[in-house]
C-alpha cells in the first residue's frame, strides 16, 4: 500500500487535489505539515525500515549539509537505542559538486565534508531533509565516489516533494508531499532552527 501524499495546504489527499482550508492567508505565511512528534515518528520508522532492509552491522549514515546532517545523527541515535551499536556517521557538502556550480557566484559558501576512514564495502545511506529535483542527491554520489566504493548507496528523505529533474528515487522516505507553485518544503531541526519540524513556505526569489 503507497504512503499517503500530503498537499502543501496540509490536506490529505490521494489525487493531487487541494483542499480550500486555509485560503489566502495560508497562502502567504507559514503552514505546518509536521510538527515535533510527528517528525519523531517518521524518523523512528525510517530506522526501523532501514535495519529491516540490511541490519546495522556495515550501515554508515551519511547526511547532506545543512539539515540532512542533523537528520542522520537522529537516525544514528534510534538506531544505537534499537539496536546498542553506534553506527558511523558522516557528513557532506556538496557545493563543489553541483551542476551549477559556475552559476552560483564568485565566492560561494563552503562548508566540510566529514566521512568515517572506510566507506569502502560498506552500506552507505545518504539523509536528506528535501528530496526536489534529485540534482543535489547526484552531487552527493559523485562526491562520495571520490572518497571510496562502498557496496551499497541507499537513500532516505524526511519529505518527498517530487518534481524530479534526474532519475533518482528515495529508497525510505518519512513523508511525500505535493507542493503548490509558489511555495516551498523547509524542515527546521532544533539545532540550526531551535525546532523539529516541517512546514510549506512561500518560495525564495532567485537572486
Amino acid at each position: 500500500m503507497s504512503p499517503p501524499v500530503y498537499s502543501g495546504t496540509g490536506m490529505q489527499t490521494g489525487s493531487g487535489s487541494h483542499g480550500a482550508a486555509g485560503g489566502d492567508a495560508e497562502a502567504r505565511g507559514r503552514v505546518l505539515l509536521m510538527d515535533r512528534e510527528d517528525v519523531e515518528v517518521r524518523l523512528d520508522a525510517l530506522a526501523d525500515d532501514i535495519l529491516e532492509a540490511g541490519g546495522h552491522q556495515d550501515l554508515v549514515l551519511v547526511g547532506i549539509r545543512r539539515r540532512g546532517v542533523q537528520l542522520a545523527n537522529r537516525l544514528a541515535d534510534i538506531v544505537r537505542e534499537k539496536t546498542g551499536r553506534q553506527v558511523p556517521t558522516g557528513s557532506l557538502d556538496i557545493t563543489l559538486y553541483r551542476d551549477d556550480f559556475a552559476q552560483i557566484g564568485p565566492r560561494p559558501l563552503i562548508g566540510s565534508t566529514e566521512l568515517p576512514s572506510e566507506i569502502s564495502d560498506h552500506r552507505v545511506v545518504i539523509v536528506d531533509d528535501v528530496l526536489y529535483t534529485g540534482r543535489t542527491v547526484r552531487a552527493a554520489l559523485d562526491e562520495i565516489a571520490d572518497f571510496g566504493r562502498p557496496r551499497r548507496i541507499e537513500l532516505c528523505v524526511l519529505v518527498d516533494r517530487g518534481g524530479r529533474e534526474l532519475p533518482i528515487q528515495p529508497d525510505y522516505v518519512g513523508r511525500a508531499v505535493e507542493v503548490e507553485s509558489g511555495r516551498q518544503v523547509a524542515v527546521s531541526v532544533p539545532e540550526i532552527d531551535d525546532d523539529l519540524a516541517v512546514h510549506t513556505v512561500p518560495e525564495e526569489p532567485e537572486e
